[in-house]
């Protein structure tokens, strides 16, 4: 008992580590949230396009706290190109300037601000973290393991889905900017250490590699940052892959039954055990080809060539 109390205190003490390298990275190479945060004496201007949409900048003055001359319950005059204003509809309220037209649920519900369902999602998302950990530990059902892959994976979709209705309804914000690449490391990272306390070194070492990579890639994103190269190190094809192929492993992996074995095809269990580890593998595989790829990208500026 006593080793398996300190094995468990090492498992917390490793993912508070990573989880707070990956926020405090993520801020610190977030420039446009913190002047947000921060703003200067001379400059203390509203902030709009942060998030995937567009680059436009609004023509007409960004609402400020505690101005109740824009609501969402309102009609909204908005400049056209020929001059002459047109008003728009509170289903609009919010929405870029590309934003594609209201359906049918934004049109019926035109009152509630759909502009800030993307950050909700994210909301959602870190709120399922500590509700997959309650989940992992305090269930006794025999369907635990089944319970806590749901709440993986429904999270885990709310993921694309943000980022889908932000491009779809050219929306921004900077603290969604900040949150959501945070909260997808911050639950990938929490059912890696999870897992790695229940299978051993079966998930641990790729656990490890996949880890290791966040929080490589992360310090090179900030020193990139405060050389003013931070779109070097974007996320790239293989950035996302690597992140979607990590997500269904861990599904997977987190799904099966105490006591499934790796390498047998008995069952059909054993082959969806056999199918996760190798994802998750893969996975690993894929995070050490798609970091190498980042640094590269920055090795004239880290040899001093630029």
């Amino acid at each position: 008992l006593a080793m398996k109390s300190h094995h468990s205190t090492y498992l917390v003490l490793m993912g508070i580590l990573v989880l707070t390298s990956t926020i405090v990275s993520s801020f610190r190479t977030n420039t446009v949230l913190r002047t947000a945060l921060y703003p200067s004496k001379e400059k203390k201007t509203a902030f709009f396009h942060l998030r995937g949409g567009s680059d436009a900048v609004p023509s007409t003055p960004l609402s400020t706290a505690g101005d109740l001359s824009a609501s969402a319950d309102d009609d909204v005059a908005v400049p056209t190109s020929g001059g002459e204003a047109r008003i728009e509809a509170p289903s609009n309220f919010g929405m870029g300037p590309k934003s594609s037209p209201p359906g049918i649920l934004r049109s019926t519900f035109s009152s509630v601000p759909w502009h800030k369902f993307p950050n909700y999602l994210t909301y959602a998302r870190c709120i399922a973290i500590p509700a997959m950990v309650a989940q992992f530990y305090l269930d006794t059902s025999p369907a635990k393991n089944i319970h806590t892959s749901l709440i993986f994976s429904i999270a885990s979709f709310t993921d694309y889905l943000d980022g889908y209705l932000a491009r779809r309804w050219d929306i921004t914000s900077a603290f969604g900017a900040f949150l959501d690449p945070v909260a997808d490391k911050l639950m990938v990272s929490t059912m890696l250490i999870l897992l790695s306390g229940k299978y051993g070194r079966l998930v641990a070492i790729p656990s490890a590699i996949i880890l290791a990579r966040e929080i490589a890639v992360s310090a090179l994103r900030e020193w990139m940052a405060s050389m003013g190269l931070r779109d070097s190190v974007k996320v790239g094809f293989q950035g996302k892959l690597k992140t979607a192929v990590t997500m269904v492993a861990l599904t997977i992996v987190s799904a099966l039954p105490d006591g499934s074995p790796c390498g047998q095809f008995v069952t059909v269990w054993d082959i969806v055990a056999t199918t996760g580890f190798s994802m998750l593998f893969f996975s690993a595989l894929i995070t050490i080809t798609s970091g190498s790829v980042y640094f590269k990208a920055a090795a004239p500026a880290l040899m001093g060539e630029k």
